[in-house]
């Protein structure tokens, strides 16, 4: 038993050191909080880790979101002051491409394709894209804004897939390196 428990607080005390050891080598983190426009009350967080090899991780924690697919995407103005979030412009599109899936060998940077929410409008996923960074550059997101729109994009209409009212806004600001 003794050995037993000198091996299970090994195995702990090896993997809280991985761990310290994996976020210290992370990238830095941006944060935007989503308010309500349009009439909706869809709002929450939306969380982007870049990592040591450039791959950024995006996270949404969505709530009062009405249930459906909607498009989502980060659009090129750090401004979220306009009823309807139009003050954010288009999407961010930094080297210029047509809009498109995400998987698309030609999509805007910004283009994040469709988040899916259940009945209870609550939506907690992730994903991971090389579209954009959170390191200073031209496809960062630092200064942008995230939206979320009422419809599901349609990932082939120009200039942004004919997804319908932004719903939801947020300014993406970072955290720390």
């Amino acid at each position: 038993m003794k050995k037993f428990l000198f091996a299970l607080g090994t195995a702990v005390l090896i993997s809280g050191c991985a761990s310290k050891m994996s976020s210290s080598a992370a990238g830095p983190v941006a944060v935007a909080t989503l308010e309500a426009k349009s009439g909706s009350t869809a709002h929450g967080t939306v969380r982007f880790a870049e990592a040591a090899d450039g791959q950024v991780t995006v996270s949404l924690d969505l709530t009062n979101v009405p249930a459906g697919s909607h498009g989502f995407h980060v659009h090129e103005k750090g401004d979220c002051s306009s009823a309807d979030a139009s003050s954010a412009g288009g999407h961010f599109a930094p080297m210029g491409n047509q809009h498109g899936a995400p998987t698309a060998a030609q999509h805007h940077a910004g283009d994040f394709g469709n988040i899916t929410v259940a009945a209870d409008g609550n939506v907690k996923t992730s994903f991971v894209t090389r579209s954009v960074t959170v390191s200073p550059g031209p496809t960062s997101v630092v200064g942008k804004a995230v939206i979320l729109h009422e419809k599901a994009d349609d990932l082939v209409s120009q200039p942004s897939g004919n997804a319908g009212a932004r719903i939801s806004c947020g300014v993406i600001n970072l955290l720390g390196m």
